[in-house]
């Protein structure tokens, strides 16, 4: 219920602020993936039109025509390293040089590949040199007008800006020059930088999640609660700033004439997102459907030993310090459970049933957040997520350490770097938690897609740990 008033205020406040957008019904964020698609369909006909036309040429002079194999493969090649190298970006999409850059960076990048599967091949001298370096010549021509083009007819499309913005306004008088932004004020909405309320962090990581940039207008008192809350939302975010950058800082920005500190941004970019979630469905899906029986098996001997639901269901703080329900299976009696986590599990707990010890201790309990992989909620490789109760020695997580709530920038996961370290089972001292927490920080800062494969590959060294009851 929270969420949906959430969004209809927040839908509401985009209708009557939509600043000039000119694709009525779309957010610019929808609007930058589909000029994205243009792009791309744009880039792929200049890799296949532009050797048409150079050969056509070369013909009409005498010259004898060419095979289009090779362009084709690096039309193909070319998309697949485009999105690799992150050539459709709001940075390429915005400047036109960013974007020639980066296109021709990944063309080159694909022309190499050919030519090199060409020469392992033998199949170089069924390759028309002149034909070819004239094709490769216009594709690039082709593409370059294209970047030339682009930036222009998206911010015409957009109405100047291709970023849904939102200013926050806490303790401050309503201006008149906020441009094209959304403006809520955080005391009509009920929102304040609450650090020790878990449901007000999810209530405004629902509210800014719709938008790409954040920008805080508050008094100085509380920029730093609000800048604590930017960095876990998974958002760029801002704090306007009432004096003029006088001393030349970096990391400082301008909206509206007026100077804003960078606090945050998000960790990953379209690209990487993108690889992450291809990663979680290409190991989830095949995985959900090959345990389908153990799914089953496991079902029937929860619900024969102890009655109530074969899943038990928890509220868990998830990507953007917004809260979600895990899944798993029930490994404690219904009557013994606990909703908040607020008692951690130990080794000789009566709340656990036998077969529950025994799927705890071999993680098979964990098994159905590969449902939550599916839907979205979680992610294969990421940091744990944590009950709301959850207790480090005799005080809650977020008591122990604020940066706490900075772990929650990119999606939870079943397995993380913490685990695979062997940071599991009961945070009995404070340190417990800190551990894990560094190493949290850890993978959010330097996130490689490899590293996540190897995660997962290690996870299997730990799915039967000592601290697992």
């Amino acid at each position: 219920m929270e969420a949906s008033i959430q969004q209809s205020f927040i839908a509401a406040a985009k209708a009557n602020n939509a600043g000039g957008l000119k694709q009525s019904g779309f957010s610019r964020k929808t609007l930058r993936v589909m000029l994205y698609g243009k792009m791309f369909g744009f880039d792929v006909a200049a890799l296949l039109i532009g050797p048409m036309l150079a050969t056509n040429v070369l013909v009409a002079l005498g010259y004898p025509g060419g095979d289009y194999w090779a362009s084709a493969a690096v039309a193909l090649i070319y998309g697949a390293v485009a999105v690799m190298r992150g050539v459709y970006s709001r940075d390429a999409l915005s400047r036109a040089v960013e974007g020639i850059r980066r296109s021709l960076f990944a063309f080159a990048s694909a022309t190499f590949m050919v030519l090199v599967v060409a020469f392992f091949l033998k199949s170089g001298a069924e390759i028309s040199r002149l034909n070819f370096a004239a094709g490769t010549a216009a594709a690039a021509a082709l593409m370059i007008a294209g970047r030339i083009y682009f930036p222009r007819y998206a911010h015409r499309l957009a109405g100047g800006t291709l970023l849904d913005e939102l200013v926050i306004l806490h303790g401050k008088p309503m201006r008149s020059h906020f441009g094209t932004a959304t403006v809520v004020d955080a005391d009509q909405i009920g929102l304040r930088p609450d650090l020790n309320d878990p449901k007000m962090l999810s209530y405004f990581g629902t509210i800014v999640q719709a938008f790409d940039r954040v920008l805080i207008d508050s008094r100085s008192e509380n920029h730093r609660a609000w800048a604590l809350l930017l960095k876990g939302a998974n958002v760029d975010g801002e704090i306007l700033l009432d004096e003029a950058n006088e001393v030349g800082a970096i990391a400082m920005q301008t909206f509206e004439g007026k100077d804003t500190l960078v606090v945050a941004r998000q960790p990953l970019s379209l690209a990487n997102r993108m690889q992450k979630r291809l990663l979680d469905l290409a190991v989830a899906v095949p995985l959900i459907i090959a345990l389908m029986p153990v799914f089953a098996l496991v079902a029937l001997i929860i619900k024969l030993e102890s009655p109530g639901p074969v899943f038990f269901r928890q509220n868990r703080v998830g990507r953007g310090n917004r809260l979600f329900q895990v899944l798993k299976f029930r490994s404690m009696r219904t009557d013994l459970c606990d909703a908040n986590g607020s008692r951690s599990a130990s080794r000789d707990d009566d709340r656990i049933t036998r077969f529950g010890r025994i799927i705890r201790a071999t993680s098979v309990d964990e098994l159905p957040q590969l449902l939550n992989v599916l839907m979205g909620d979680m992610s294969l490789v990421g940091p744990r997520p944590h009950a709301l109760g959850s207790l480090a020695g005799n005080r809650l997580f977020w008591q122990v350490d604020e940066t706490y709530w900075l772990r929650h920038q990119l999606k939870p996961g079943i397995t993380g770097l913490a685990q695979v370290r062997g940071y599991r089972g009961a945070t009995v001292e404070a340190t417990d938690l800190t551990d894990r927490l560094q190493s949290d920080m850890e993978y959010i800062q330097g996130w490689d897609i490899w590293r996540d494969v190897a995660i997962l590959v290690n996870t299997l060294r730990v799915v039967a740990h000592k601290n697992a009851f």
